[in-house]
């Protein structure tokens, strides 16, 4: 061997072979320093320094679940990277990290935190900071509870709960942070909750939502809170995966299940009354040519939000864009009006039927009562100049149509009118009339097209609004 090579009883390769393996143990072991988030992780992270309820909703093997147990590793040792800009703790904490089953908690939460059966300490809590664990009953290589070491001194405890142990078995402990992966059903998220009130802690959830519109799903979606964050990662911000993949991989799920598996859309009751992805509709933001007609469509509510859109009607292409988007609850007419003058003082406004009825404190007709705020109102709720009348079907098909034939497009940013169609379906073929007020004031504004103002085009050059496919009618919607 080689006087220069100062170990004799080692060659060069097998030192070399040697120091790889134990450059792979020690990343094994640390693997939470190699955590690197996208920017949808990253934002979800964020938001916990100001809201008290999260959830990220994504898609499957996009990477929430190694995000949630990121988090948790963070909170549990008090060693947060220089990026980090959530919420932290300058002191152990107690916690606890749940899902479906307890081989479920195994299979997935356990495993990011504190690796696989036969490899504990190869998860994204540090090998370093685990203290000890206990064994769980029942299930083969559960572990019940975790003591980590935390940077500031003393321990950190952490518990892993199933959903099937009961609701009562979530009773009882006072806690700084939970974790949730996979969805719960809304009277155990909310024990859950509970759990952290003493505290003032926090409660996120990590979940593709297979379950559908659940209350859960609801309370981030439409239960506006301050307390409360809703970030969506889809395939397309999983940066781990190739973009040559994505649509192969897309393909692969049964149709009905696409939005929710690849973009944290909820799989809903029957069916979508629009399948197909919002990419189809929308559009970046574009002037509106003056010599294209606007008008603008109205919903009223109260309870749930009135809502009003604008639309641009390109007569040349017959190309509806919609522009604009309101939706506001528990707010009168003039502060609807007063915000909706700014999108042009003779706007025509299409109004639904329930326009003709009267305000219990003036008695006035509620379409009067927007036409005395300086809103131009038209003359007759909205309804089609043909056979199709004021029909909700008829207007589904309408709109249904247009995006099918690239003539109905949406701007992007106008985030309320995607959460609608993205959630709006049918129960049992039946329109389910929930949370589309932004969809039900666009249909309004489509029936009267008509009226719209703007520049004429010559007659011979004028498409008609609407155009049933040949063979089909608006009845087969």
């Amino acid at each position: 061997m080689s006087d220069l090579w100062p170990l004799q009883n080692i060659s060069p390769g097998d030192f070399l072979a040697r120091a790889r393996l134990e450059l792979a143990r020690k990343r094994s072991e640390n693997r939470i320093s190699e955590y690197r988030p996208y920017p949808k992780q990253l934002a979800f992270h964020a938001a916990g320094k100001i809201h008290r309820e999260r959830l990220l909703r994504a898609g499957n093997q996009l990477g929430k679940t190694w995000s949630g147990g990121a988090e948790l590793s963070y909170h549990l040792t008090g060693d947060y990277p220089q990026w980090w800009t959530g919420r932290r703790w300058e002191r152990p904490i107690r916690a606890w990290a749940g899902g479906p089953s307890g081989q479920a908690v195994r299979d997935t939460v356990q495993r990011v935190l504190v690796g696989p059966p036969g490899a504990h300490g190869t998860g994204m809590v540090p090998k370093a900071a685990i203290d000890g664990l206990s064994a769980a009953r029942g299930v083969p290589d559960a572990v019940e509870s975790l003591r980590v070491r935390n940077v500031n001194g003393g321990l950190s405890h952490l518990t892993f709960k199933s959903y099937d142990q009961g609701r009562e078995r979530w009773h009882g402990d006072t806690l700084d942070c939970i974790w949730v992966d996979e969805e719960p059903d809304i009277s155990l998220y909310t024990e859950a909750l509970s759990r952290t009130n003493a505290t003032g802690g926090m409660v996120y959830l990590t979940f593709t939502p297979l379950l559908g519109v659940s209350d859960v799903v609801m309370r981030f979606l439409k239960e506006l809170s301050p307390d409360r964050s809703d970030i969506v990662m889809t395939i397309d911000d999983a940066e781990h995966i190739p973009v040559a993949e994505r649509q192969r991989i897309i393909d692969s799920y049964p149709a009905h299940e696409r939005e929710a598996r690849t973009r944290g859309i909820p799989i809903l009751g029957s069916g979508r009354v629009f399948p197909f992805p919002r990419t189809m509709i929308e559009c970046a933001p574009i002037p509106i040519p003056q010599h294209w007609a606007r008008i603008g469509g109205m919903d009223f509510g109260w309870d749930h939000p009135f809502a009003a859109v604008r639309l641009a009607h390109d007569r040349e292409s017959d190309t509806v864009y919609v522009t604009h988007a309101y939706r506001v609850r528990e707010q009168t007419p003039a502060v609807h009006a007063g915000a909706l003058k700014a999108w042009g003082g003779d706007l025509p406004w299409a109004w639904p039927h329930d326009g003709l009825q009267h305000d219990k404190g003036s008695g006035e007709q509620l379409a009067d009562l927007y036409k005395r705020q300086g809103l131009k109102m038209l003359a007759d709720r909205a309804q089609f100049v043909d056979d199709r009348g004021s029909g909700v079907e008829a207007g589904v098909y309408e709109m249904l149509d247009r995006m099918q034939t690239n003539r109905l497009k949406v701007f992007a940013h106008l985030k309320d009118w995607f959460d609608e169609f993205d959630l709006y379906h049918r129960d049992d073929g039946k329109l389910v009339k929930e949370r589309d007020d932004l969809i039900s004031a666009t249909r309004y504004g489509l029936m009267m097209l008509r009226f719209a103002r703007g520049g004429e085009l010559p007659p011979d050059r004028y498409r008609r609004s609407w155009r049933a496919p040949r063979g089909t009618t608006w009845m087969a919607a």
